[in-house]
């Protein structure tokens, strides 16, 4: 009957097809809109391109221009009041609720697209088509649903509409900046929702991306999944995209003893991982150690002070540096460590990189760090002399 639809699916069908239309989806917003447009991390096939191009336009009427423009000024601005939808600024609820109209409101904008929108398609079919009828998208879909699958066909349409301002707009640009876990310290409020990036195609790893956003490749641990770095694979072996850049993986020399310019600029490529690392080998076994020799009240004192000490200095707020400088007045150890994290992290942020200047910098850092007297802070220093640029050959 013509209320079933041309394929008439079953229930469980038609949920199967929607969830596989609204992952299409997200595919075209993650690898076609954001690593390839706006971060330039893959180049994609032309034919890829155009499909990408109109499955969006049917399925959520974004124009790649305003989309590529309002994400690259996110980044420029990011969580100050000039970013287009900073839950830090804004309010999370703000974010979560009404991110579609705050992609809205930017998008008209002149100014934002005019610098951050350069290098996106202005072809016929963008200028005539896309561009020009952004709603006709959207009704053509809604034809389509209907056809296909009768009555049903307008909930198919609904869902598909709903799923980027949610997920996208909403999810990753609020909850992205406000809860989940660090990998890295990067300079804004950025995290990582969960480690399986599947739902929303691996954006789920907002932290590893807004550390190495020129990365086409979003899971950085073993143990975190980026399925949309699984279908750019699958694209690669079909000759449909190129990888341009990933996140640099860090090489090391075992038994190189001596802090050289190689090794100086290799520890500056993978700051952030050696950052995460001293978290883990220096920081944490500290203050595990004051945890197992203080008292009651502090030991209320030092929950979370592994993160606290770890924490990117520009994030701070009046009352987590009234709770490190408590901290440090007790423990002369965390005082030394936390001291130490912020002097490497000035090296990399006061010299000029592969200057002379840094590699005296790294020197006398590494220096100290091997004579004060803290077993991990010495263990991390000589590990420092071993990163290589240069992958470690047989």
């Amino acid at each position: 009957m013509w209320y079933n639809g041309l394929l008439a699916p079953s229930a469980w069908a038609l949920v199967g097809i929607t969830l596989l239309m609204t992952h299409v989806t997200i595919l075209s917003v993650t690898i076609y809109l954001h690593r390839y447009s706006a971060h330039r991390a893959l180049e994609l096939h032309p034919a890829l391109k155009h499909f990408f191009r109109l499955w969006l336009w049917l399925t959520t009427g974004m124009n790649t221009r305003e989309w590529t423009a309002i994400h690259r000024k996110h980044h420029a601005k990011c969580d100050t009041a000039e970013d287009p939808h900073s839950p830090v600024v804004m309010g999370l609820r703000t974010v979560m609720w009404r991110g579609a109209e705050l992609y809205r409101d930017e998008a008209n904008n002149e100014q934002t697209l005019r610098m951050y929108g350069k290098n996106c398609p202005d072809d016929w079919l963008e200028r005539r088509v896309y561009s020009r009828y952004k709603m006709a998208g959207i009704a053509l879909m809604a034809v389509i649903d209907l056809a296909l699958f009768g009555v049903l066909g307008i909930t198919v349409w609904a869902v598909q509409m709903v799923w980027i301002p949610f997920w996208a707009a909403g999810v990753v640009n609020g909850l992205g900046h406000a809860v989940g876990y660090r990998n890295f310290e990067c300079r804004d409020a950025a995290t990582n929702l969960v480690p399986w990036g599947v739902i929303i195609g691996g954006e789920e790893l907002h932290n590893n991306h807004h550390t190495y956003p020129n990365s086409a490749k979003l899971s950085a641990r073993r143990w975190e999944f980026d399925i949309g770095w699984f279908w750019i694979r699958v694209f690669e072996v079909l000759r449909l995209a190129k990888v341009q850049r990933v996140a640099p993986v860090p090489h090391q020399v075992q038994g190189k003893g001596a802090l050289d310019m190689d090794s100086a600029m290799a520890i500056l490529n993978n700051r952030f991982q050696i950052m995460a690392q001293y978290r883990r080998q220096v920081i944490g076994p500290l203050v595990k150690l004051e945890l197992a020799r203080a008292d009651a009240s502090m030991r209320q004192r030092l929950r979370r002070a592994k993160a606290l000490l770890a924490r990117e200095t520009t994030l701070l707020d009046d009352q987590h540096r009234q709770r490190i400088q408590g901290l440090l007045e007790h423990s002369q150890a965390l005082k030394t460590i936390y001291e130490k994290r912020l002097a490497l992290a000035q090296i990399w942020a006061e010299t000029r990189a592969g200057g002379q200047d840094m590699l005296t910098a790294m020197k006398a850092w590494v220096h100290d760090a091997e004579t004060s007297g803290i077993q991990a802070l010495h263990d991390f220093a000589a590990q420092l002399k071993t990163y290589s640029l240069k992958p470690t050959s047989a």
